[in-house]
């Protein structure tokens, strides 16, 4: 039985993924974890969620924390604590803010946790997932971040309209960042096991219309409602299950590439990767060249991103840090 924590549980998106993955049966305890300040607020979210479990018949202990120290145990971390996206906001604008909340952090979780999966939602996730990767000293293999498996199933689902079909039928990735530079594999997308471009009806597909509706999708959501939520917490908790339960999936996550996809790599980047309990390892794959130049590209537009935010990091003699940890003779959390 395992563990799950999540910080950022105060977010709507930390919140909702809380209440998704409840329904795995491999958790015996979810820990929330939120900034001093917001103790009430979690202990709520706690009896709420409790009272929904015994509605439905969940049997998991739900804890509450504000002491980082109390991650200890914990076999997946989820991160989602950080600034949201606002309407109109470029993801990687966020990026240098995120990075100075998600440093110590993953500081700390390394030194308490060594041994959990880190999973980074926080955006710009591919520059988060770096960050906390550099600053956990984990291995690349237990650091992995949402990146475009949401992008993958949004895109799956517009196919799955347009031809008519269930959507369990269609299977389709993108790689690449998360965001506009994002790369749609039509190469390797199948309908009930057929390739797409062997469909007369693909000749009339709306290619560029799909996508860009997949690019902004998070946008309009934002922009509807003022956050992505389910969405979001549906997708972490696809992953939190099938890191778990040891499912060996294939799945597209910010993970660190070396030389899987035609020799491009050396960062944290949307890849298909084999996810199991001991954490996400990228499948090598072959592109058709269009692919390969946009992939490329994507890459290096997040390598830029990623040189920026960490020299700024590296430049600062600490970055903005939570109070050091103290130990708590009492090993309990703050339910």
């Amino acid at each position: 039985m395992s563990k799950v924590t999540i910080i950022g549980a105060t977010g709507n998106v930390g919140m909702f993924a809380a209440y998704a993955v409840s329904v795995d049966p491999h958790i015996h305890e979810i820990q929330l974890y939120g900034r001093e300040g917001r103790e009430a607020f979690l202990k709520g979210i706690a009896q709420d969620f409790a009272d929904s479990f015994a509605a439905r018949g969940t049997n998991i202990r739900v804890t509450w924390t504000t002491n980082l120290k109390d991650i200890a145990g914990s076999d997946i971390v989820v991160v989602t604590a950080g600034t949201p996206r606002g309407p109109g906001q470029d993801r990687l604008d966020l990026a240098y803010g995120n990075a100075r909340i998600i440093a110590p952090i993953a500081r700390t979780i390394g030194t308490v946790a060594p041994s959990s999966k880190i999973l980074m939602v926080t955006n710009p996730v591919d520059v988060m997932t770096c960050v906390a990767l550099k600053y956990s000293g984990m291995k690349p293999t237990q650091v992995f971040g949402l990146g475009t498996h949401l992008d993958s199933m949004r895109l799956k689902s517009l196919i799955a309209s347009y031809f008519k079909v269930h959507v369990s039928e269609v299977h389709t990735r993108i790689i690449g960042e998360h965001g506009d530079s994002m790369v749609p594999l039509w190469s390797a997308t199948t309908i009930g096991g057929i390739k797409i471009s062997n469909l007369p009806a693909f000749a009339h597909l709306p290619v560029q219309d799909f996508i860009q509706s997949v690019k902004t999708s998070g946008e309009q959501i934002i922009k509807n409602k003022g956050s992505t939520v389910y969405g979001p917490g549906e997708a972490i908790a696809s992953l939190v299950k099938t890191v778990l339960g040891d499912e060996n999936r294939i799945l597209t996550v910010s993970s660190y590439v070396k030389s899987e996809v035609h020799g491009i790599g050396g960062v944290c980047i949307g890849v298909p990767a084999r996810i199991n309990k001991n954490g996400a390892f990228p499948v090598t794959i072959r592109l058709d060249e269009s692919e390969v130049i946009a992939y490329r590209e994507s890459v290096e537009k997040i390598r830029a991103s990623i040189e920026q935010v960490m020299a700024k990091l590296e430049s600062e003699n600490e970055p903005s840090a939570p109070k050091k940890v103290k130990k708590n003779p009492s090993g309990k959390s703050g339910q």
